[in-house]
């Protein structure tokens, strides 16, 4: 079996769905660090709502930015594999 040609588009929507959801589990894990350093630094109540904001931000923002470069790099790299698989005849596997 040989893979000649990949659908960039489709490459891409899945990438995105999977560094989405990547960014999801890192937003949250920003989100408590930066709750919890909060609660310790000198000054707690402001630095609280501080580290709540923040990790709201990162919780809403990492899976949109992570979703974004998932989707776009996929993309490019479709697009690059198929022009060079057209030169080169692809990725060949064996099955069983």
């Amino acid at each position: 079996m040989v893979i000649r040609r990949i659908r960039p588009l489709s490459a891409a929507k899945i990438s995105g769905v999977i560094y989405a959801i990547l960014g999801l589990i890192l937003g949250a894990g920003i989100s408590l660090l930066s709750l919890s350093s909060g609660l310790t630094a000198r000054g707690a109540a402001a630095s609280a709502g501080l580290g709540a904001v923040f990790g709201a931000a990162a919780i809403v923002a990492m899976p949109i930015i992570y979703g974004v470069i998932g989707f776009v790099s996929a993309l490019v790299g479709a697009w690059l594999y198929n022009l060079l698989a057209g030169m080169l005849g692809g990725i060949e596997m064996e099955v069983e």
